[in-house]
């Protein structure tokens, strides 16, 4: 059964900090190519962030470039995402899973990001 379950969001000024953990569980998760998306209010779902299994290759949207990170630790299974310099426009809420994931996969919960200005 897969299981995806992020967190580590919150409430933050701009120019903060935030990292965000996404722990997965019932899926190949060493193999597959991951990625965190975000969904803004009245949005569609955007992906943000992508790392290849190993970690060496990592890919981002032109909003969070040079100021977010991905990562990942796959003895934990667990995905990561350092987002420095936030800004009010990078509130939403954040999901991790597999970047050839679709609206008919099972998504987590999400975990929200809320950037005041």
């Amino acid at each position: 059964q897969v299981q995806l379950v992020e967190s580590g969001g919150g409430l933050v000024q701009a120019g903060g900090s935030l990292r965000l953990s996404c722990a997965a569980s019932g899926i190949a998760f060493s193999i597959k190519n991951m990625g965190w998306y975000r969904q803004a209010p009245g949005k569609r779902r955007e992906l943000v962030a992508t790392i290849t299994p190993t970690g060496r290759a990592t890919n981002y949207a032109d909003s969070v470039k040079g100021r977010f990170a991905v990562s990942r630790d796959n003895a934990k299974t667990t995905l990561y995402l350092q987002m420095n310099s936030l800004k009010p426009e990078d509130t939403a809420v954040y999901y991790c899973n597999s970047v050839l994931a679709d609206s008919n996969d099972y998504w987590g919960q999400g975990t929200q990001v809320t950037v005041s200005s």
